[in-house]
């Protein structure tokens, strides 16, 4: 196929930008408003924070749906729960039946 790996140099951002772009949106999303106190719970943040970033986070180029997407839910459900997500600090929010 005729395919190269090329590297990028150090300190450059600009030459890898899906990365940087998703490196931000962890740092705005998540680490910015927690405190890490260990590698173990480091991981689990972001395990956590990347299940919530594809199965309920709406993204504009997607149309306001996640990667993983959703059933539309009906109107005729008269209750909306919240479920906390990443250790409550994003939600997601359903319609259920009483």
């Amino acid at each position: 196929m005729g395919i190269e790996q090329i590297h990028i140099a150090p300190r450059s951002p600009w030459q890898n930008s899906y990365v940087e772009r998703v490196i931000g949106s962890v740092r705005r999303e998540c680490l910015n408003h927690v405190i890490v106190f260990n590698d173990n719970h480091l991981r689990r943040l972001l395990k956590d924070y990347f299940r919530y970033y594809h199965e309920s986070r709406t993204h504009l180029s997607l149309n306001k749906d996640a990667p993983e997407r959703r059933a539309i839910q009906s109107n005729k459900s008269e209750r909306i729960i919240q479920i906390a997500q990443v250790g409550g600090l994003h939600h997601r929010y359903e319609r259920r039946t009483a």
